[in-house]
């Protein structure tokens, strides 16, 4: 738990809801090198800092596939939907203290890439990153997070705020999980090669495959053979 009474009070509510993670990043995190995406100051110019929320995926959804993918996909918008109810929650109750707030676009809602750039296929801001900054876990080789609780079977979102919440004052692992590194598993899994061994991402292979080939269902292939 958090020194600070009115982070706790956040946190309290979001479990209470349904949230199985809570954390807290600094804006400033986003100016690190290693961070290619966008900043939450192109959100919000007065940002301070961003308030990381997310879902456990049940188990059962995911030993299915891929037989299983509509079965999959639809519990993945059902955490989806969850926490859109207590992002915007937590918002009007940040509000309510004169502070400003607004959810950023999750990338793996039932709109697919919709909400990202069309070009680059990236989003708004790396819900990923912000929660990675705020201890909540590390990048996996498939670009997923992996969480030491849940492995990499979460549904995440964020909220974008100038309220003055403290978190870590920087990551506090390296980026990449460890154990990825002699595992591969994921990067042999891809249907689509999405991915390769070295970190590399191919975004529109992801994309086409999950739009063209199974006609928008999920593919969740990359983390039923997670070991974490």
């Amino acid at each position: 738990m958090s020194d600070d009474p009115y982070i706790n009070q956040l946190h309290q509510i979001a479990v209470e809801m349904g949230a199985d993670l809570f954390g807290v990043a600094d804006v400033r995190n986003f100016e690190n090198p290693e961070y290619a995406g966008n900043s939450p100051l192109e959100i919000m110019e007065d940002a301070r800092s961003v308030l990381v929320l997310g879902v456990a995926v049940p188990r059962g959804s995911i030993e299915s596939l891929p037989k299983g993918r509509a079965e999959y996909t639809n519990t993945l918008m059902a955490g989806t939907a969850t926490l859109r109810v207590i992002a915007f929650r937590l918002a009007r109750l940040i509000e309510k203290e004169g502070y400003k707030a607004t959810i950023v676009p999750t990338e793996g809602s039932e709109f697919g890439y919709w909400y990202a750039d069309r070009e680059t296929l990236m989003a708004d801001m790396s819900i990923k990153y912000a929660a990675y900054c705020a201890g909540l876990g590390t990048y996996g080789i498939n670009h997923l997070l992996i969480t030491d609780e849940f492995g990499p079977r979460v549904r995440m979102t964020a909220i974008v705020t100038d309220a003055p919440l403290k978190g870590p004052e920087g990551p506090l692992r390296p980026l990449l999980n460890e154990d990825c590194k002699s595992c591969m598993k994921c990067v042999e899994a891809c249907p689509a090669a999405a991915f390769t061994a070295d970190g590399e991402i191919h975004r529109e292979r992801c994309a086409e495959y999950m739009f063209q080939a199974l006609g928008g269902l999920r593919c969740g292939l990359c983390v039923r053979v997670c070991p974490k």
